[in-house]
């Protein structure tokens, strides 16, 4: 019986599989994913670099495009690794070589640009055909000793040629520049850092391998971003990003206060945050200006050259830079975070968020991979060195008889191996020799070569045989290192500072918002809208047909709005935030969210400077309640803050305030019962059900009010107000039901 050929080894052009959707796709999209991970978005964490920046690196080293040349057309450099290496387009080589020229995005430049390669305010760099780039000296240190079989290759894309898998890198590229991108699922941002720290920090972990993240932090305190700023993240939170390997690290930008005459002065921003565009950072300042949210700020300019040069002009010159400054740090990218996740590929392969002291100890173990490969590969070539020279030395001792042999034999080649006892491959040299190395000097160089090869070659074997000797090798290449990007080095001072956190809290409302006088109407169906001024006259007003009017309000745009429903929910609004008097204003729902079926009890301004202390009566309709704190209602969601709970087919009904002199609370049922106790009998509380205030056996509350004794309690009756003095009929405990009314009391049991 015949056997069926695996389909793996048939021809399957155009055979149609069939199996599950979900398996073929799924199988597809890992693929995918594994590829754009491992291939394309990700840094390795030995060398820091993604395929793209590695290929383009590889190949201006290996075309000559290097830093003692003249610069080439970037555009050749393009061409040279889209054809031979990278299997995508031209534009995201040279964006990919843009960003690696730019001093504003890339601490350590690795391209040399010549040209327009952007700037800082967005701007695109220009075509590649207009630029010229060639490799820096950063980028001389990753590439060095790349053809002394350092590092392993692999066939690209097309299999015509090879590429190095990782750089043999002298240079801690992952941290001195960083690096950000997105895979599928996973994503990696690591800010740059000082390479003068990052070599500290590296020769201590050589010195103490079991050293901890926080010793190594004190080494290198944190990132120093290109465009400088103020770091003003507190230690403890660096130090826990750096443990973990995720967190973000809060940037500020960088002013000086500039004296001008008169008194005046003007805030001059010379640094602005990491991957911050300046035009945007303008418009976005400008918008805001213009929507009244930065009241302080008087005028703002850019007289930016190549440095930036924002010009902030405050609206007086009483305004405390500091606080303008807050408010702007408040609203503007003038302050952001970085979020750092040193998410990297280890050995290329596996994807993992690594903290500080791994990443600089995989540098390491790279280091001292690539020394003892470079070593083993110097010593093959000191060994066939010596034996050329060895073989060189044998025609001196015997010239006549080599010449000789040369002259006369069919096959020289052969009977001077046969003759001396020499190798194929000294055979090959000794015919290859020229004549004039035949002089007495000639030897004389030979010897000494030879010489200093031996001692080399005993120098490679005792570094390979010792780890001590080869981590003591790797210290000085770090020491070196250090020296030439130290101070002394234009890109080797430290850029970016650290600052205390300053405590944002303290900035006033008044610094975010113009203050305004303005009106509050709010009818009787829920629409609401400001009014400007306080010249508004309720006569004045219009509503939709079959609306009328129920609150109005005179305060500021600094001010709060305080609704309490209901439900016994309280919520806030910023009075600044509700639409002006155009129209018939806007749904109250639509800023906040009120329960289905729930009503508007009573609204009120809140100003912290005048109620920080007020304290406020809540109660429902079955005559429970309790005194709250008004600046504990204070809500920060659309949802509001439950305060007064109630039950079932109750609802709460009364929020009054209470005078820091009143003694004493009233409260009216509807069953047409008063009774009057101390204010001291309701406890205070910041949420909860209540106590019971007044008694019912049948019937609710209608009404409660505080008071003062001594001065009796006061009802509204009609356009007059009525005042009682002998209250001892009404005087009892919380709870009691009470007695009837004095008489002329309102039939709608109100006191208001």
């Amino acid at each position: 019986m015949s056997q069926k050929t695996p389909l793996s080894s048939q021809d399957t052009t155009g055979v149609i599989l069939e199996e599950p959707l979900d398996k073929a796709l799924g199988e597809r999209y890992l693929a995918y994913a594994l590829s754009t991970i491992t291939s394309r978005s990700l840094p390795d964490v030995r060398d820091g670099l993604k395929p793209v920046h590695r290929r383009i690196l590889y190949a201006m080293r290996e075309s000559g495009n290097t830093p003692e040349k003249t610069y080439r057309k970037s555009a050749s450099a393009v061409g040279y690794v889209m054809m031979k290496y990278h299997p995508h387009g031209d534009s995201s080589i040279y964006d990919a070589m843009v960003r690696m020229a730019q001093d504003f995005s890339t601490r350590y430049m690795l391209v040399d640009g010549q040209g327009n390669f952007g700037s800082i305010d967005g701007d695109n760099a220009a075509a590649m055909r207009y630029t010229e780039a060639r490799l820096s000296p950063a980028a001389m240190e990753i590439v060095d000793g790349i053809n002394e079989d350092a590092v392993d290759f692999i066939p690209t894309y097309n299999g015509e040629t090879v590429e190095p898998r990782v750089m043999p890198t002298r240079f801690p590229n992952l941290l001195a520049n960083g690096s950000s991108g997105i895979a599928v699922g996973m994503a990696t941002n690591i800010p740059p850092h000082n390479v003068e720290e990052i070599c500290n920090a590296l020769l201590h972990l050589i010195k103490s391998p079991n050293a901890s993240i926080e010793t190594l932090v004190k080494h290198m305190p944190g990132p120093d971003f290109p465009t400088g700023g103020v770091i003003v993240e507190p230690t403890d939170n660096i130090l826990k990003a750096y443990e973990t390997g995720r967190g973000s690290i809060k940037i500020r930008a960088r002013y000086e206060v500039e004296k001008l005459s008169n008194g005046q002065y003007q805030i001059v921003v010379t640094e602005i945050p990491y991957q911050v565009q300046k035009s945007r950072l303008i418009e976005k300042i400008a918008d805001l200006w213009s929507l009244k949210k930065l009241p302080l700020l008087g005028d703002l300019r850019d007289e930016s050259t190549t440095d930036i040069r924002l010009i902030v002009v405050p609206k007086t010159r009483t305004i405390d830079p500091a606080l303008l400054m807050e408010s702007l740090y408040r609203s503007t990218d003038l302050e952001n975070r970085f979020s750092l996740n040193m998410n990297v590929l280890d050995h290329g392969k596996i994807p993992r968020v690594m903290n500080l002291r791994e990443i600089l100890q995989a540098f390491l173990n790279h280091r001292q991979d690539v020394l003892c490969r470079r070593s083993r590969y110097r010593l093959g070539e000191i060994e066939r060195r010596l034996e050329i020279l060895r073989g060189f030395m044998i025609v001196f001792l015997n010239v006549d008889e080599v010449i000789r042999i040369i002259r006369f034999e069919d096959d020289p080649k052969s009977k001077l191996i046969i003759t001396f006892d020499l190798s194929d491959l000294q055979a090959d040299s000794i015919l290859n020799m020229r004549l004039k190395a035949l002089r007495k000097l000639e030897e004389m160089q030979i010897k000494k070569e030879l010489e200093n090869l031996e001692e080399e070659q005993k120098t490679l074997e005792a570094l390979l045989a010792s780890d001590e000797a080869q981590w003591k090798n790797i210290s000085d290449d770090i020491k070196a290192l250090k020296k030439t990007y130290g101070a002394k080095h234009p890109e080797g001072p430290r850029r970016t500072t650290f600052e205390d956190a300053p405590d944002i809290e303290d900035v006033p409302l008044e610094a975010m918002i113009e203050k305004e006088p303005v009106t509050l109407v709010c009818s009787k169906n829920g629409w609401i809208r400001a009014l400007k001024g306080h010249n508004t006259k309720p006569d004045d007003l219009k509503f939709k047909e079959g609306d009328e009017g129920r609150f109005i309000l005179q305060g500021e745009t600094t001010d709060k709005l305080i609704v309490f429903d209901s439900t016994g929910r309280f919520y806030t609004l910023g009075v600044d935030k509700i639409p002006g008097g155009r129209g018939h204003g806007e749904p109250l729902s639509l800023s906040i969210d009120m329960p289905s079926g729930s009503d508007v009890v009573d609204m009120f301004l809140y100003t912290a400077t005048k109620h920080q202390d007020v304290k406020m009566l809540v109660a429902s309709s079955e005559g429970r309640g309790f005194v709250v704190p008004l600046k504990n209602v204070l809500a920060q969601t659309k949802n509001g803050k439950q305060i007064l709970n109630v039950a079932d087919k109750k609802k709460a009904m009364v929020c009054l305030f209470i005078n820091p002199e009143d003694d004493h609370v009233a409260a009216m049922g509807n069953n047409r019962k008063m009774v009057i106790y101390k204010l001291d009998e309701v406890p205070e509380m910041n949420r909860g059900r209540g106590v019971i205030l007044q008694k019912y056996k049948e019937g609710s509350l209608s009404d409660i009010t505080t008071f003062k004794l001594e001065d009796g309690l006061s009802w509204q009756l009609g356009e007059r107000v009525r005042t009682e003095t002998d209250l001892l009929t009404w005087l009892g405990r919380r709870g009691q039901i009470g007695k009837q009314p004095p008489i002329g009391f309102p039939r709608n049991n109100k006191f208001r």
